[in-house]
């Protein structure tokens, strides 16, 4: 991993110094200050919340209910025939594989959540997406980074971030006051929530 950043590194540097890199046009954006300013995203960010938490609880009481019956096997294990105790304690694990599967099914990779997820977000990062390739086109840039993804950016020099430009394009209107002056800012730790946190 370390190697594969330092070859970016090295190459982005080799780039920039030669004499086409110079005449290029780089900006970049911050997809999660644009995320966090689209009410859309916040709609969809709640309705995964609030089914996340439906779930949660159904878990939790099936929980509770293979608690119980657990709780009471114990009680009872003394007075049961050998029979009685295997058909309990099936019954018991039955359960637990339930509640197992159920997770696996609700909150697991490639689960309910994960695709609700896919459903009600990929749309509104594909209007990022088509607006940032549309803002390129319009004013001339040949490279735009996201601040947000995988590409660490040591430096970023202010002006240079056109999320703003982006919202503006897609007729979000801003909820939060950024200044974007000329003054250049390190990239990593933002002091901007990230969208869904509390």
């Amino acid at each position: 991993m370390r190697l594969v950043q330092v070859l970016i590194f090295g190459t982005l540097f080799s780039l920039l110094g030669s004499a086409t890199a110079l005449a290029q046009r780089f900006a970049y954006i911050d997809s999660e200050y644009i995320l966090g300013e689209m009410p859309e995203y916040a709609a969809a960010q709640s309705e995964l919340d609030v089914l996340a938490e439906r779930w949660s609880k159904e878990l939790s009481e099936k929980r509770k209910e293979v608690d119980r019956m657990y709780r009471a096997y114990k009680a009872e294990q003394v007075l049961l025939t050998e029979k009685m105790r295997k058909e309990r304690e099936e019954e018991i694990s039955k359960k637990e594989k339930e509640i197992e599967e159920m997770q696996r099914k609700r909150f697991g990779f490639e689960g309910e959540l994960f695709l609700k997820q896919k459903e009600l977000i990929k749309p509104i990062q594909d209007k990022i997406y088509e607006a940032v390739q549309k803002y390129a086109r319009d004013k001339g840039y040949d490279i735009i980074f996201d601040r947000a993804g995988e590409f660490t950016m040591l430096y970023a020099n202010s002006r240079l971030d056109k999320s703003d430009e982006v919202l503006e394009a897609m007729g979000v209107a801003k909820k939060t006051n950024r200044s974007t002056g000329n003054a250049g800012t390190p990239s990593s730790p933002t002091t901007r929530p990230k969208p869904g946190s509390k």
